[in-house]
């Protein structure tokens, strides 16, 4: 058996941050310490949202570069891939993550693996998100054709001069195009532009 692995908790609410506290001390594979040490960080919240999102962003950033095990109260649908896309290795709802669920992934999230409950998994693999349902997602829709057409050109590697041409918008259009989207899904650059929108089934 290796050393074990070292995991912080981060939450808003503090009883959630001392009952998830309390879960990973019963695991024998787990080192419990201050998030800013961890190699995995548990993010516990209520329901998943803008702020939810960023906080999972901002904590990949952390200089360590914790992997991320989201445990939420609720999903809507969509959360699942919007939780991928943010940067998070493991998910779980906070119904069912007792200390052997919570542990292994954990453990997962440490090696680099990503792992989902059944439930989750499903959804990621029969149904692409759906940022119109009716459940109030914090998405503000799907792309427009152009957007579409812009990113599609992005994701086979033309330059802004080059879409420009070819649809025959001027750069400035398609430069303002690529930066709407970045910011109403709360993108980093054009690169993650892309992936967001084919892991979402955006494109």
């Amino acid at each position: 058996m290796g050393a074990p692995v070292s995991v912080g908790v981060v939450a808003l609410d503090p009883v959630l941050e001392a009952g998830t506290r309390t879960t990973l001390l019963a695991c024998p594979d787990l080192a419990v310490c201050e998030p800013g040490d961890a190699r995995v960080a548990v993010l516990t919240v209520d329901r998943l949202g803008p702020a939810e999102l960023d906080m999972v962003r901002t904590v990949r950033t952390h200089r360590t570069c914790p992997a991320v095990v989201l445990v939420a109260g609720a999903l809507a649908p969509g959360d699942v891939l919007h939780t991928l896309a943010a940067g998070a290795r493991g998910l779980l709802l906070r119904r069912e993550a007792d200390a052997p669920r919570l542990g292994h992934a954990v453990v997962a999230a440490a090696r680099d693996d990503c792992t989902l409950p059944p439930g989750l998994l499903e959804e990621v693999l029969d149904r692409p998100a759906d940022p119109r349902h009716d459940g109030g997602s914090w998405s503000d829709g799907m792309l427009s054709d152009r957007e579409r057409s812009v990113l599609r050109l992005v994701a086979d590697g033309h330059e802004t001069a080059e879409i420009a041409q070819r649809l025959s918008y001027s750069p400035r259009t398609v430069t303002t195009v690529v930066h709407d989207i970045t910011q109403r899904f709360r993108l980093r650059n054009r690169a993650h532009a892309v992936a967001y929108a084919l892991r979402a089934g955006l494109l």
